[in-house]
């Protein structure tokens, strides 16, 4: 980490629409202060597209004179933090990037001259150095600040601001008729100091960052090993250098082509190079950042040492070339391997997470469509992994860590989620250490950049399931283009490969109805969300007749008659049979309790059969890469869990398109199967299902009905007051206690 980055972090955090005009001039004045080039401050401010006026930025940049008490970026960092920013712990990946990537060369075999110095050129041509160097760098036009004037400080030779208002073609017409006298041309310098030369061309106004007009050079200086290591090292990287000069010290100094475009691009790129140095033994001097640094000067000499040219256009022709090559070199794919290498001992396969539908180290996708309960089911199957439970009460889960990665909920609903959960499957929390909770609502940032830091911080935590709820939260790029997507999925396996556990995500369906569709085809986006993953499960709704809600109803109810009997220890007054029936188990109550306490029975049964009719039903179907395909499982959504059918739902067909439907489609989607439901019974059911469907942490309101129906709130209102199951509270909506009026 360097001020570079953490400045251009904090800069990116800070929006200047939500800035005062001080604050907005504040920033500037940093800026300026820091070294930093108006178009850094001028592209920010474009960000407040309604503030933004073209010019304004120079115009005020040169209002900027400083002071005895300057501002400076610890006045940016303070506003970034005062909204929000927390900083920039470490470098982000691009999608090119891998964790701990494999060098590009082995320092301790780049092979060097056995001695510490380097030999000095035979013809000692101090003009024709300083030629051949403003050949290979500058256009003849081109504005080159250079110092030949230097101070002493603590024993140490420091140079002065220097010159900047000759071009490079001029200094070439004079270095050529001095007859090797470079002090005519440049003046004379300190021999103990040396001189020094800028190696990007400047505008003639100055020499700081904003002076410079071409982002074209970058200087890589390393004094961390002997100077014909670092030579071969340089030539081993194959750094496109325009040119490779000695300093006349312990270092050489490598003018590398970076030819950005603006001062952004720069930055990124010389954080690229310097990165690529450091993994392969070049520790680059980060002092040395800057377009407007200053290098040392070939053709002059430094107490009993010469500065001197050794090459000029080395290496890779470009950057891109150069970067081409290195990615090229450091792809990190393995080796081509003999099958018949293997044959006689196969490798272990990865033990099941979910048996037979998920190994571990492996992905698993769930889709489905919005309310189908999909969070709840990714935090049942976090619980269950925990604590070694069959999951959905179908799949039995390896025990062990997992991390769940909440991108969309507050950290207390997400807490009280898994209280619930927990509470509704009936499962004793005796293993909830090892469940980690990373809550990042308002904080999740693209996959690419959340890759790396979840890597960080889960590394060697032993997590066998990382799951991440949901992907929409860290998309990158547009869900409809295989190629984007192909590199958004990607990081899972990057994250899988790093950390050794299974990956689990969830996703929505695209629009419209998907029980035409293959299970593989309902995801939203490119089909490589059904493509890349070795387990994908889908969700889809199913919509259960009237006959099989009066089912759930009479069961529900039952329930609730057989809980009062054995609450009173009168469990054997009723059969198996009896159990089934709930005018039988009615009958057995009226006899068994006494009259008083039958009206607080029935409002029991009244709120279970509100329940039961509140479930919304789902079919699970497989597409698994490395076990057999399950035959489809049918869930009731009973908030906040899901339960295995017992067989009411085998006949139901997913929703399929309207134009599929027909009359007796549609007979069978709203009533039960003839086709002459009542049209209050069908508005019923209308109200029931928009009820659930827009219920969020347990509540409803108006509008989300509204919504659901795609009818007007007010009409909403009446169709409930007409039903008259409902309570009305403001935008509030909610099911009335059994027996309550009105």
């Amino acid at each position: 980490m360097n001020e570079t980055q953490e400045l251009q972090s904090a800069l990116d955090s800070l929006s200047p629409a939500g800035l005062s005009y001080q604050e907005w001039c504040t920033v500037g004045m940093a800026l300026k202060e820091a070294g930093q080039p108006v178009s850094l401050w001028d592209d920010w401010s474009r960000r407040d597209a309604s503030r933004y006026h073209p010019g304004e930025c120079a115009r005020k940049w040169e209002s900027f004179h400083g002071s005895g008490t300057p501002v400076t970026v610890s006045s940016i960092f303070a506003l970034a933090r005062a909204h929000g920013w927390q900083g920039l712990p470490d470098r982000e990946l691009d999608w090119n990037d891998e964790i701990d990537a494999r060098p590009l060369v082995d320092p301790g075999w780049v092979e060097a001259e056995e001695t510490d110095v380097l030999p000095i050129p035979e013809d000692w041509d101090p003009a024709g150095q300083l030629i051949q160097y403003l050949q290979a760098l500058f256009e003849p036009a081109e504005n080159v600040g250079y110092v030949t004037e230097s101070w002493e400080k603590d024993g140490k030779w420091l140079p002065s601001r220097g010159s900047w208002s000759r071009t490079a073609g001029e200094l070439i017409q004079e270095l050529s008729k001095c007859g090797g006298d470079l002090g005519k041309v440049l003046g004379d310098w300190q021999p103990a100091a040396g001189a020094w030369i800028r190696f990007n061309p400047l505008d003639g106004k100055g020499c700081k960052n904003d002076n410079v007009t071409e982002y074209r050079f970058a200087l890589v200086e390393s004094d961390s090993v002997p100077l014909p290591k670092q030579k071969a090292l340089m030539e081993a990287l194959q750094l496109p250098c325009a040119a490779m000069v000695y300093s006349g010290g312990k270092s050489i100094h490598a003018i590398v082509r970076v030819d950005a475009a603006d001062y952004g691009e720069y930055r990124r790129r010389v954080e690229y190079l310097y990165e690529v140095c450091r993994k392969n033994g070049l520790e680059p001097d980060t002092q040395n950042k800057n377009p407007s640094r200053l290098s040392r000067m070939p053709g002059i000499t430094r107490g009993s040492s010469k500065q001197y040219l050794l090459g000029v256009n080395l290496g890779q022709p470009s950057f891109e070339a150069w970067q081409a090559w290195v990615e090229g070199q450091t792809d990190d794919l393995p080796d081509t391997e003999s099958l018949a290498a293997s044959w006689g001992h196969l490798p272990e396969l990865s033990p099941p997470l979910i048996e037979g539908v998920l190994r571990q180290g492996h992905k698993m996708l769930l889709a489905g469509p919005s309310k189908a309960g999909k969070s709840f089911a990714l935090i049942e199957l976090s619980i269950c992994i925990a604590e070694g439970a069959k999951w959905l009460g179908r799949w039995a889960c390896a025990p062990g860590r997992v991390l769940y990665v909440n991108l969309e909920l507050d950290r207390a609903s997400c807490l009280h989620r898994f209280a619930d959960v927990y509470q509704a499957l009936g499962l004793p929390p005796d293993h909830v250490d090892r469940i980690d909770l990373w809550n990042l609502r308002g904080a999740s940032v693209p996959m690419d950049k959340l890759a790396p830091k979840l890597i960080r911080r889960a590394k060697n935590r032993g997590y066998i399931a990382v799951i991440l709820d949901p992907i929409y939260k860290v998309l990158t790029g547009d869900e409809n283009a295989a190629d984007q997507m192909a590199k958004f999925c990607n990081q899972f396996d990057l994250v899988c490969r790093q950390l050794g556990g299974a990956v689990v995500y969830c996703h929505h369906h695209s629009k419209g109805a998907q029980g035409g569709k293959r299970s593989m085809d309902r995801a939203s986006g490119s089909g490589v969300f059904a493509r890349d993953p070795d387990a994908l499960l889908d969700m889809t709704e199913l919509i259960p007749t009237e006959a099989i809600r009066k089912q759930l109803e009479n069961r529900a109810a039952c329930a609730a008659c057989a809980a009062e009997l054995d609450r009173r220890g009168l469990s054997d007054v009723y059969t198996r049979d009896d159990a089934c029936s709930r005018a039988k188990m009615l009958e057995l109550c009226r006899q068994q309790i006494a009259p008083a306490q039958l009206p607080a029975l029935d409002r029991a049964i009244d709120a279970a059969c509100a329940a039961a009719r509140a479930r919304t039903a789902w079919r699970i179907e497989g597409t698994l890469r490395e076990f057999a395909r399950f035959d489809p499982v049918n869930l009731w959504f009973d908030y906040p869990v899901h339960r295995l059918d017992t067989g009411l739902l085998e006949d139901l067909n997913p929703e399929s398109p309207a134009q599929q439907l027909g009359r007796a489609g549609a007979a069978r989607r709203w009533g039960d199967g003839s086709g002459q439901e009542a049209a209050a019974q069908k508005s019923r059911r209308q109200l029931e299902e928009a009820f659930e469907a827009s219920m969020q942490d347990g509540r409803v309101t108006l509008y989300a009905m509204a919504e659901y129906l795609n009818l007007k709130p007010e009409t909403v209102k009446k169709r409930l007051r007409a039903d008259g199951r409902y309570w009305i509270d403001g935008e509030q909506v909610g099911v009335k206690e059994p027996g309550c009026a009105g």
